[in-house]
């Protein structure tokens, strides 16, 4: 599944057009590497996002075949990271 989907289906992410931002704006990054919407996620990645005053880094447990819905969104990823800054 492409990164943008991924972070819509997942949630992490309302939206698609704003994961494509974000990730071209080179706030992303799939295993330390930044990465282009286009990017294929598999499971074992992980998926670290800068917005906002937020850091947020994440381990991909499954890919899903389809949408899911918002409860079983959570169990796409696994958060190892996540802070935000209160300046």
């Amino acid at each position: 599944m492409r990164l943008d989907k991924f972070l819509k289906v997942s949630r992490l992410i309302k939206r698609r057009t704003v994961a494509n931002e974000v990730s071209d704006q080179g706030r992303v990054l799939v295993n330390n590497n930044q990465a282009k919407p286009s990017k294929e996620i598999k499971p074992g990645d992980t998926i670290t996002i800068e917005y906002f005053s937020k850091k947020l880094t994440v381990k991909v447990l499954e890919v899903p075949e389809r949408n899911i819905s918002v409860q079983q969104a959570k169990e796409l990823y696994e958060i190892i990271e996540d802070t935000t800054d209160t300046k």
